[in-house]
């Protein structure tokens, strides 16, 4: 666990604001995920009562506005979010608070795999993960994201027929993702088209990383993959 937590540097950058310390200071604990001292699994109905009808995961959800207007626009979904940085986390309650989201939504803050690990089989009805570190020299490429370890534990939380949801403006990352997908049994890429993977669904909104990598002149890549049916399979690295 350690080894994982190290690879992102500084969970901080600048300080915060005023404003935005005393949020975070008041929402975060009403609302951060902390895991049991023993190893078992959390459960999600430790972290919702009641229980949604549908549980969605993002992993590293950046400044928030992509999480933040999933959980004003899917009503009846529980949400966890799940991000290293602290600025990031202090940003989304500003989102949510300008929103006025009342979705159920609780915060990680930390390496998600860890809070993956401890989740249930088959919980997940989709998971979102935009925009992540390209990690773009060959050096660092172990510390992708996308990666078989990672996409088993995707692979044993989403539910027969949940969704993943992939996006990056890396050419490099992407065709190392892609293959990464596409050899995983456990996922089918829902394209139908060549055009399919350059256009976002109706209830995908943009992020402000997207923003900027299309005023750089960067062309984003959208992934949809459907967890397929289990056949009592067991996926390992």
């Amino acid at each position: 666990m350690a080894a994982r937590r190290n690879t992102y540097g500084r969970r901080q950058g600048r300080p915060l604001r005023a404003g935005r310390k005393a949020l975070l200071e008041e929402a975060l604990p009403r609302l951060e995920i902390t895991l049991p001292e023993e190893e078992r699994p959390l459960r999600p109905q430790e972290l919702f009562d009641p229980l949604p009808e549908r549980l969605f995961l993002e992993i590293g959800f950046g400044g928030g506005e992509h999480l933040a207007w999933q959980a004003a626009h899917n009503p009846g979904t529980g949400f966890i979010g799940a991000e290293y940085f602290v600025t990031g986390v202090a940003t989304l309650l500003g989102q949510l608070r300008e929103r006025g989201a009342e979705a159920p939504l609780r915060i990680y803050l930390g390496d998600a795999r860890d809070l993956m690990e401890r989740l249930p089989d088959a919980v997940l009805d989709r998971v979102f993960i935009l925009f992540p570190d390209p990690w773009p020299k060959k050096r660092h490429h172990k510390r992708r994201l996308i990666q078989r370890e990672t996409l088993d534990l995707l692979a044993r939380l989403l539910k027969d027929g949940g969704e993943l949801r992939f996006a990056t403006d890396d050419p490099g990352y992407l065709s190392w993702a892609l293959q990464r997908l596409s050899d995983h049994p456990a996922f089918a890429w829902q394209v139908a088209g060549p055009a399919d993977w350059r256009l976002r669904p109706d209830d995908w909104p943009p992020t402000r990383y997207e923003e900027k990598a299309l005023k750089a002149g960067r062309r984003p890549a959208y992934l949809r993959l459907r967890r397929r049916p289990r056949k009592n399979t067991c996926y390992s690295s």
